[in-house]
């Protein structure tokens, strides 16, 4: 039986939100799958993903072929990496500590990298929300000013009527 790790779409429509499963390649798209390894949000910014390493690596080792985008998010959460690292380790080329440690490493790298981007998105929001509410400040006091400007009495028409006033005296 031959195994992918593929999506499976659910949601609703032009709202999609997909479980990595792995399933029996001859079954539907969203149909019976054997097991689910987690899920894949790309609605929000930037796309949210749970994923059982563990799991998703034991059907790697098993033979189970990724398709293109299932192997994308593989490889964003590392399962492809930890793979590498595995082979490297029944090779013998060194320890399962140190494969263990490089793994670690490249997560947090990778965790303070994503957080860095989730920044980012975070601070050019609050400066765009900044920037508009300062043009919209900007707009308000220029709208007052032609309001106060157009209620205002005439002050000239009075001018006239006192000077013509004290001229007359």
């Amino acid at each position: 039986m031959p195994v992918k790790i593929r999506l499976s779409r659910q949601g609703r429509k032009k709202r999609p939100f997909y479980y990595i499963v792995a399933a029996d390649s001859r079954s539907k798209r969203d149909g019976r799958y054997l097991e689910k390894l987690g899920t894949y949000n790309p609605v929000t910014t930037p796309a949210s993903i749970t994923l059982d390493v563990d799991a998703s690596l034991k059907w790697l080792h098993n033979g189970a072929q990724p398709t293109d985008t299932a192997r994308t998010i593989l490889s964003y959460k590392g399962v492809m990496y930890k793979k590498h690292l595995q082979r490297g380790v029944t090779k013998g080329a060194f320890s399962q500590e140190e494969a263990d440690k490089k793994f670690e490493e490249w997560v947090t790298a990778k965790e303070a990298k994503v957080n860095a981007q989730k920044d980012g998105l975070a601070k050019a929001i609050a400066d765009d929300k900044a920037q508009r509410l300062a043009a919209e400040k900007e707009i308000n006091e220029a709208r007052a000013k032609a309001i106060a400007a157009a209620n205002a009495p005439e002050p000239v028409a009075e001018e006239a009527e006192a000077t013509a006033d004290d001229s007359a005296e």
